[in-house]
């Protein structure tokens, strides 16, 4: 059975981490991915949470019965300035100790890093992975590592192979739908990509997304022309160009049964309507809770 998460992001604005879990149990959701947010992990800041937020996080958790399956934080450890890299390392070990106290068990983040810069942070992103794979086991974590628009190393296969060079069993590879026509240069099918990573697939964010390099390239105009700039969506499945009835066959042919995070952005107005309709359709997709 897949676990079906819910990114709460759209309501970060305006609910604390505690609310998020009732909303989640509101919505129908048992798992919650939590994303960046000012007072937990925000981007590339050390963590801002201290025990009291723990201690509310854990009776919010035992009210509604909703667990928090993953921490999805951005931290720089591929940052080519080594002081700067040091400085992520050091928010990923507290992280990782609040990740132990509320039981988190799967950490799902990016490569960051600069892809004009992208062998300098490959060899950083390494380095740093010197440092935290004891860390990461002596707490007993998993983790999966997504190709990131504008990352280091935004595409699919040599994603793949970054993750296959550490060689741990516990860090593998998730699939972000929303990418899609950024991992695989738009002319790759999703089911491609998936299949290249074989067993180290082992998560999903789930949403739509046009596809940008369309229309020769103007499906989105911006300016000015050849601006060092990424563009994606995360829309609600329908709202975009993924072929998901092919996406969803590959999965259940494979019999996939790792976490999907429903992971739509950017629609706070409808925030509710759409997230439900997301877990009823992924529901209707496959066995999971």
């Amino acid at each position: 059975m897949v676990k079906i998460l819910l990114d709460p992001s759209m309501y970060h604005p305006h609910l604390s981490v505690a609310q998020e879990l009732h909303k989640a149990r509101e919505l129908g959701f048992n798992y919650l991915e939590l994303s960046p947010r000012a007072d937990f992990h925000q981007w590339h800041h050390y963590p801002k949470v201290d025990r009291h937020q723990i201690a509310e996080v854990k009776r919010a958790m035992a009210e509604t019965g909703v667990k928090i399956w993953s921490f999805n934080p951005v931290f720089d450890w591929a940052a080519p300035d080594e002081q700067e890299r040091q400085a992520q390392v050091r928010n990923w070990k507290r992280l990782l100790e609040i990740a132990d106290a509320l039981e988190v068990p799967l950490i799902a983040t990016e490569f960051s890093g600069d892809p004009n810069r992208a062998l300098q942070s490959e060899h950083q992103f390494y380095r740093s992975m010197e440092e935290l794979v004891p860390v990461f086991e002596k707490y007993g974590l998993e983790c999966t590592i997504e190709a990131h628009p504008y990352d280091f190393v935004e595409e699919n296969d040599q994603a793949v192979q970054i993750i296959r060079g550490v060689d741990r069993d516990w860090l593998n590879y998730e699939f972000c739908f929303p990418h899609a026509y950024h991992v695989g240069r738009g002319n790759r099918d999703p089911r491609e990509m998936m299949d290249y990573a074989g067993d180290r697939l082992k998560h999903l964010h789930i949403a739509d997304v046009f596809d940008h390099t369309a229309n020769v390239g103007n499906r989105y105009i911006m300016n000015p022309p050849g601006v060092d700039a990424r563009i994606h969506q995360h829309n609600e499945i329908g709202n975009g160009e993924i072929d998901w009835d092919s996406a969803f066959t590959y999965l259940r042919e494979r019999e996939y049964d790792g976490p999907m995070s429903v992971c739509v952005f950017g629609w706070e107005e409808e925030a509710d309507a759409v997230n439900v309709r997301m877990r009823e359709r992924l529901l209707a997709e496959f066995d999971g809770d």
